[in-house]
């Protein structure tokens, strides 16, 4: 992480701590159901999406644990497709082929997983 990143971290942490990690700023945390919330839902929302700008990776976050701000579940696309568990210090941790670093895509607004899923 280049100075000007971590200068930036560690402002908006001391400014009220909203950045939970590197992928999710805690703004977006209060729009995301809770784990398990949607269980039974068979059309829920898909709120954040997370890519590889280097590889064909996408992970589609539906539910993130309030407890641990870690623990995600959502849809993830890539030598297959399937619905599962996984976590944000997970993700940070991966690099893809050319060393990019898994990015949010700024752009995307909740879409339904069936629009995801058939896309």
């Amino acid at each position: 992480m280049g100075w000007c990143v971590k200068a930036m971290v560690q402002a908006y942490s001391t400014a009220g701590g909203l950045i939970m990690s590197k992928l999710i700023l805690q703004t977006l945390l209060s729009d995301i159901p809770d784990l398990y919330e949607t269980e039974g839902n068979t059309n829920p929302l898909c709120h954040v999406k997370l890519f590889t700008p280097d590889s064909n990776w996408t992970w589609y976050i539906i539910e993130l644990s309030k407890a641990d701000t870690n623990t995600c579940y959502g849809y993830v696309q890539g030598l297959e497709s399937e619905l599962g568990y996984f976590t944000l210090e997970e993700l940070e941790s991966i690099h893809g082929p050319l060393g990019l670093a898994i990015e949010r895509d700024l752009s995307f607004k909740p879409t339904p997983f069936s629009q995801i899923k058939n896309s």
